[in-house]
């Protein structure tokens, strides 16, 4: 069966990474960065992943960015507020630190271009715990721009996470489409080949394979890259 739009995940998929090292990494720079403006490390950390968990539990009711900073006004109070430009300060500069600890690939690139020269509409659905400056970085990491996905998922547009089917769906509809004629390639079981049971084509990436349920992992088309462009060839 073929498809006509391909999703792709980003962390682990387009851009190689170990996610416990990236999010180390991560996580102390923020720390660094907001020490001077009276950001405890520990109780920073905590709120950030409260706020992490406020974003994947997100109802709907407003997107995700105002699910994060509703949990860290909650903690820091209205005022910290002001502090965003700080945070954009951080992405825009501090973040493209943590690039050394990601990994590269250029066949990122090649089946990236594979599928615009079959004439696919591309999507990056990564997951949108993140604003827009953030994620723009990492698809430069990963050697893309945002000029080669249709739409991308950041948590300025989005209302909910993966694994919630409904994130999905809030892609579907943004950008028209049938999930009959969609495809999804993802390296994480539980949040990626969720898809398949929305009627859409899975392909999981195996490089950098995250499979926290320990699933049979066969009843998916899987493998590298090169097992990745076959697929796409056989099924575009």
């Amino acid at each position: 069966m073929s498809f006509k739009t391909i999703m792709f995940d980003l962390d682990g998929t387009l851009l190689p990474m170990d996610q416990d090292v990236f999010i180390k990494a991560y996580f102390t720079g923020l720390a660094v960065k907001l020490a001077p403006y009276d950001y405890e490390p520990k109780k920073l950390m905590e709120t950030i992943y409260k706020g992490v968990y406020a974003m994947q539990v997100n109802d709907g009711s407003c997107n995700n960015e105002g699910a994060f900073w509703k949990l860290f006004t909650s903690v820091y109070g209205e005022n910290a507020r002001e502090h965003e430009p700080i945070f954009r300060d951080f992405y825009e500069n501090e973040f493209q630190q943590v690039a050394k600890v990601c990994g590269f690939n250029p066949k990122a690139r090649e089946i990236i271009d594979l599928c615009k020269a079959k004439g696919l509409r591309v999507v990056l659905a990564t997951n949108p715990l993140f604003p827009s400056v953030a994620t723009e970085s990492r698809m430069r990491w990963a050697g893309l721009d945002k000029s080669d996905f249709e739409y991308f998922t950041v948590y300025e547009n989005s209302s909910y996470c993966k694994p919630n089917p409904k994130y999905y769906h809030e892609i579907l509809e943004k950008i028209g489409a049938d999930p009959k004629d969609c495809a999804m390639v993802g390296n994480d079981v539980t949040e990626d080949m969720v898809t398949k049971e929305l009627g859409m084509q899975v392909f999981l990436l195996t490089d950098d394979l995250i499979n926290k349920n320990s699933e049979d992992i066969s009843v998916y088309p899987n493998g590298s890259f090169e097992e990745l462009k076959n697929w796409i060839e056989e099924n575009a």
